[in-house]
């Protein structure tokens, strides 16, 4: 038995189902969520590349104890990176697609530069993880509005694995008085 044009345009737009998780959140909350969830897995990415940067070139007397510093952080950075997309599809949201979908909506800047001193490297992450924890706590006001706990108890860790790293890279930069 031939199937209809009805049932066949049927069937095709069932292959195709839509991203949308059913959540209780509702829509507008889906979407705050996703719009502040996007932005910190961008700034994330690029603290994450720019950590493996500095890692990588790395240089100097103290070049070991920078050299994994930077790797073990580099490391948490990217262990952020699934939990934070899977939060915002089980939100509803949709994530990041590409590299130059990052680099549309990141937030902390790039370091392209030939050459850093690692003092210099250790300040800028620095402030790059202080400016990340500022910009989760904004996320965790957004997500304590739409009552979003799930989201903010992860917040609430990464706020202090990001304080810690910021923590970290203060001590490791101070110079003997």
């Amino acid at each position: 038995m031939a199937k209809t044009d009805s049932e066949k345009s049927e069937l095709r737009r069932r292959r195709v189902p839509p991203l949308i998780t059913p959540t209780d959140l509702g829509a507008k909350a889906s979407a705050d969520i996703a719009g502040g969830m996007n932005a910190i897995l961008a700034d994330v990415f690029a603290l994450y590349m720019k950590t493996k940067n500095f890692h990588w070139h790395m240089s100097g007397p103290h070049f070991r104890d920078y050299h994994l510093l930077l790797d073990e952080q580099a490391d948490q950075l990217y262990e952020m990176t699934d939990p934070i997309a899977e939060r915002i599809r089980k939100t509803g949201g949709s994530t990041l697609r590409s590299i130059g979908h990052i680099a549309r909506i990141q937030r902390i800047k790039d370091n392209d530069a030939d050459y850093v001193d690692p003092l210099d490297m250790l300040a800028e992450l620095r402030e790059d993880n202080q400016t990340l924890a500022a910009r989760l706590r904004e996320v965790h006001d957004v997500v304590d509005e739409v009552r979003d706990i799930a989201t903010a108890s992860l917040i609430e860790n990464w706020i202090d694995e990001t304080e810690r790293r910021t923590w970290f890279l203060f001590e490791s930069s101070r110079r003997g008085e």
